[in-house]
């Protein structure tokens, strides 16, 4: 079993690149295909490999001509567009859908054609390569991946690496670098499809446009069960990475969507939505056969796992199906709102489906769209096919196998079968599945939702058939694609009889869901009756006060967005009104002002004080826009109907919950807090009405559908979480008093902060545990606000906090996410304590801040009586580091020298060899030794830049004995004078300048009778300070060169 704890990074990667081999990759070192290399491919500046690209063109599209071809391969390598993800964008189109070009056939006449980039349809015809190492060249800078993928030449995959026993160099790490190379190798991107970044055990796939928390892995190499104890590497290369499944997410499950500004992103298929649409697929063929039932199945995705998009990947796929022969596919909800969202889904996403989606705004339209031949992708609403007035079924508007119809939220009572009595007129009718299966005899049926079909719901298998795939709550989380939902109940006392509260138990949301308008009549005025309770003036004045307390409170730990669900329209305005009375900044009549808008719908004819807050679609989409943007000062929403389904605002972190829901309606809703973002930990579900009864229920026929994992936590939960975390941050200070920080005047708390940090610094791995166990309490204690028990250690969790903002200020190394310094400030609620997390190093240290004379003996002696010696270490160390980087950044020899000396003597504090007042003496003396340097750094009649080669000769201590100061001088001026002869911007990676500067270098030592046993050392030693100086030099000779008027020796 291969063990990467154990490994260095290029173990790791060679490992990588042997898992690539066996799946069908040829393996080539970047160095060997580099200009210089035994198989030289490409210059140092290019990013695909043109012959490989001209190959597979020519081999592709043996009918096209060659000067056809070579505009084709200008088109595929020109940058178009001003931004990198609008050249990624435009060159995925030309990859998928093929380069059109026109040139004159020997006829005469002009045809048009498409160059085909890629074989999608057999991997065999293509050409797959991994490079490791390649040296990438754009502007100043000079950058290597780890390893890239070619396919026909273009380098669809970048492959960053970093060692899992390094700390340090995790998958944060390893995406910051991708982050970079896209600023500044960005020629390298316009090329890519997908980022994967490792460190050997864990693995991670995104886009170039992914957020850190949307890098996901790949859980399954088959798509049946996970991998077992084997590394997420191996799973993600086998799993998604093999030539012929690299092509299927290309191909089919990537799409580009316009976000907030019309900025474009770019997403790809999650393990779990490729796996279920593949298997959706193969269902879908069978049951649409000749001999099949027409019934494709139930997909069970959890709220919030990416449902639409794989409805939208399935979709595409079906159309490009050679076996289904351009099929129409029907998708069908049972709301309006739903089915606008879903439709705007799939319209964002039509490169991908081959065609613009239509909607039906009537029946007639419905029936319109569907009497066509071939193709299309429709949306309606199921109620569109009821019959019209004077028809008792509806006609076949077409009799096709190849018609798919997919329902979203497949489990509501509209899709029944069973015909019941019509109160009304005493008349037989039918659920509208029936109505549909009459208009489309041939279709096959295939549902997706979000929550399971309920025990007693015996129609939705008959019509859409079993299960195909289940991603159930527990594994979403896990995967990270949700984030948990906790429950709070927060009952407000009604003074209800018991019979009013016993219908309040029953949960009836649904109460007019399924019926026929002559029952819902009679239950209109049973339901205006208790809405006149919940609605009670007193008890809203009493919600409104405790929402605005608690979201207040919630807000000052964890910044997002809250929804208020209300029972009917006019309880929403009454408690808006309430709302407001207690915060009028709150208000604006203004869309594009204030801090909490009312959503329902309306019209003109309903009464007057609902008006200010009925309107039209796109003042409705005006508002939809800012409560999705986490920068604006909306921040509240109260619904009633709208927005409790298929909408989705990723910082939305707490639901208040004052209508009576249950089942999928109820599991729908509170969905609504379980999307990911930055900082959030979990959405917390507050409960006014006593929903827990339903809770309840919706868990049943949850498990018992064979769903893992509860779909919420109660808050109980949280608060126990944070408990445990707090006491082990608590028990991590042992015997030292930190509650005296309270007690204690302003002046002296820095004080107790900075003996806290030496305290944590003096244990064994003192300083990683405190951090990982303070950013734990931290997650916890954001949940878990503003229960009594987190307002409780308030206090105490802002000190700890500020102690962790201090060793992340000293070890300045560390990666820390935005994300998680944004959550841990926000949290650091006492004041006294916020400014602490910028203090700087030296004041921690109790040290007055040094000017650039640092080492004087004054301040080395300052450092050596400080009491807190730990600190002193952390303080010197970063003290010498900088300087060392400061002085002798140029200097190859003096920075090695210096950069060995303060490794080697923290490396024996940190292993417990010597104590923190030894390795002080040590860095004390380093300090010594570099301000010497620096002081007897001039050597008379040499410039600056000869004297740093004339430091890599003396390095050798016998050189100056041999030859004199006056001989050596002479060497570094010659040397000089080579060096600057060959340097070009790119030569450090060039081998044959590098072979013959090394000839020139050593004929030059031999020359001047350097010592032959330390010429060796000494070549390799001014090489290296070429590879340093020439850059430099080589920028300056080309500003020069360009006419920039700069003398070429400033």
């Amino acid at each position: 079993m291969y063990n990467c704890r154990s490994m260095t990074e290029s173990q790791i990667e060679q490992y990588a690149l042997d898992i690539l081999a066996n799946l069908g990759w040829q393996i080539l070192h970047g160095p060997d295909i580099g200009p210089d290399g035994a198989i030289a491919e490409r210059e140092l500046r290019q990013v695909v490999l043109p012959g490989r690209l001209y190959s597979a063109l020519a081999r592709l599209n043996p009918h096209i001509p060659e000067p056809a071809l070579n505009e084709a391969m200008r088109r595929l390598t020109q940058i178009s567009k001003p931004s990198l993800i609008e050249n990624n964008h435009d060159f995925h189109q030309l990859l998928i859908a093929g380069v059109p070009v026109q040139y004159r056939a020997p006829s005469g006449e002009v045809k048009h054609d498409i160059v085909r980039v890629v074989d999608f349809t057999s991997s065999h015809s293509n050409d797959f390569v991994a490079v490791n190492q390649l040296t990438v060249l754009q502007g100043d800078h000079n950058r290597r991946p780890d390893i890239v993928l070619f396919v026909n030449g273009l380098p669809l995959v970048v492959i960053e690496l970093k060692n899992a026993a390094d700390t340090k160099a995790d998958l944060v790490a390893a995406y910051q670098q991708i982050q970079t190379y896209k600023r500044e190798i960005s020629d390298l991107f316009r090329f890519n499809e997908l980022c994967v970044t490792s460190d050997g055990l864990e693995a991670e796939m995104g886009t170039i446009t992914s957020p850190l928390e949307r890098m996901m892995s790949w859980k399954t190499i088959d798509g049946e069960k996970e991998a077992g104890n084997v590394p997420m590497l191996e799973v993600l290369l086998r799993g998604a990475c093999t030539p012929e499944r690299l092509l299927d997410v290309v191909q089919n499950f990537i799409v580009f969507e316009r976000g907030d500004g019309d900025k474009l992103i770019k997403k790809v298929a999650a393990y779990h939505q490729y796996w279920v649409v593949n298997k959706a697929l193969d269902r879908t063929l069978t049951a649409s056969s000749e001999r099949g039932d027409q019934r494709a199945g139930v997909v069970w995705h959890t709220q919030g796992s990416g449902k639409s998009l794989s409805m939208v990947f399935y979709t595409g796929k079906l159309m490009k199906s050679r076996d289904l022969h351009n099929p129409t596919i029907v998708v069908v909800t049972d709301r309006n709102d739903l089915d606008g969202q879903l439709f705007g889904t799939f319209s964002a996403c039509r490169e991908l489906l081959g065609e613009d989606p239509k909607q039906a705004d009537s029946r007639s339209e419905l029936r319109k769209l569907l009497q066509r031949q071939a193709g299309g992708i429709i949306f309606t609403t199921i109620q569109k096919f009821s019959p019209e007035d004077e028809e008792d079924s509806l006609p076949v508007l077409t009799d096709r196998r190849n018609v798919i119809v997919m329902a979203d939220e497949a489990h509501r009572s509209q899709y029944g079968l069973k015909a019941h009595v019509r109160a009304s007129d005493a008349q037989l009718v039918y659920g509208y599945a029936k109505y549909m299966r009459d208009a489309l005899p041939g279709a096959s049926y295939i549902g997706f939702t979000g929550t399971p079909i309920e025990t007693d719901d015996k129609s939705t298998p008959v019509v859409f058939g079993d299960y195909i795939d289940i991603y159930d709550v527990e594994q979403a989380v896990k995967d990270g694609a949700t984030v948990p939902i906790y429950y709070e109940s927060r009952l407000v006392d009604l003074n209800m009889d018991e019979a009013t509260r016993q219908w309040l138990d029953k949960e009836v949301d649904d109460l007019l869901e399924g019926e026929e308008l002559s029952h819902q009549d009679a239950l209109k005025a049973e339901y205006a009756q208790k809405e006149a309770i919940v609605g009670n003036s007193e008890r809203l004045n009493t919600i409104a006060l405790d929402i605005i307390e608690h979201f207040e409170t919630r807000q000052s730990v964890l910044s997002g967005k809250g929804m208020i669900v209300t029972m009917s329209r006019g309880i929403a305005v009454d408690l808006y009104e309430k709302i407001v009375a207690y915060r009028p900044d709150w208000h604006s009549d203004d869309d594009a002002r204030g801090a909490i808008k009312v959503i329902i719908t309306g019209s003109a004819s309903d009464p007057d004080y609902l008006q200010p807050h009925i309107r039209n679609k796109q003042r409705v989409k005006a508002i939809e826009k800012r409560i999705k943007d986490p920068n604006d000062p909306l921040e509240l929403v109260i619904v009633c109907d709208m927005w409790l389904t298929g909408f989705d605002v990723p910082n939305m972190h707490t639901m208040y919950l004052d209508k009576p829901l249950k089942g999928h309606n109820l599991m729908q809703a509170i969905a609504r807090v379980n999307r990911v973002f930055p900082g959030k930990t979990g959405g917390l579900v507050v409960d006014y009405l006593g929903v827990a009864g339903a809770l309840r229920d919706a868990i049943s026929d949850y498990t018992q559908s064979g769903g893992q994992g509860a779909p919420q936590l109660d808050i109980t939960e949280a608060v126990a979480q944070m408990q445990m975390r707090y006491e082990v941050v608590r028990d991590l200070f042992g015997n030292f008093d930190y509650q005296r920080y309270f007690t204690t005047p302003t002046s002296q708390q820095l004080q107790i902060i900075l003996d806290a940090e030496e305290y944590i610094l003096g244990l064994e791995d003192g300083e990683k545990r405190l951090k990982q166990h303070v950013l734990e309490l931290s997650k916890a204690f954001a949940l878990a606000m503003p229960r009594p028990e987190a307002l409780e250690i308030r206090e105490e969790v802002a000190l700890f906090q500020a102690v962790k903002a201090r060793l992340e200020k000293v070890s300045s190394s560390a990666v820390v996410t935005d994300a998680e310094y944004r959550s841990a400030l926000k949290q650091i609620v006492d004041k006294a304590i916020a400014p602490v997390g910028v203090v700087d190093v030296f004041e921690a240290a109790g040290l007055e801040k040094p000017e650039l004379s640092i080492l004087s003996d004054e301040f080395l002696a300052e450092i050596r009586n400080m009491e807190r010696k730990n600190l002193a270490v952390e303080a010197l160390q970063k003290l010498l580091a900088d300087e060392i980087k400061l002085r002798f950044s140029r200097n190859y020899a003096k920075d090695t020298k210096f950069s060995d000396l303060l490794d080697q003597a923290l490396t024996r504090y940190r292993n417990g060899t010597i104590e923190a007042a030894q390795v002080i003496e040590e860095l004390i003396n380093i300090g010594q030794k570099i301000r010497q340097t620096v002081e007897n750094g001039v050597v008379d009649g040499l410039s600056e830049d000869e004297i740093i080669f004339y430091d890599a000769l003396v390095e050798n201590g016998s050189a100056r004995e041999v030859l004199g100061d006056a001989q050596l001088r002479d060497i570094a001026k010659v040397l000089l004078e080579q060096v600057r002869r060959d340097a070009t911007i790119d030569w450090a990676e060039r081998r044959n300048v590098q072979a013959k500067l090394k000839v020139n270098v050593k004929k030059t030592l031999a020359k001047y009778g350097y010592p032959p046993d330390q010429q060796a050392l000494a070549t390799d030693m001014v090489l290296e300070q070429a590879k340093r100086y020439s850059n430099e030099w080589s920028q300056k000779r080309a500003a020069y060169d360009a006419g920039g008027g700069a003398s070429l020796l400033d």
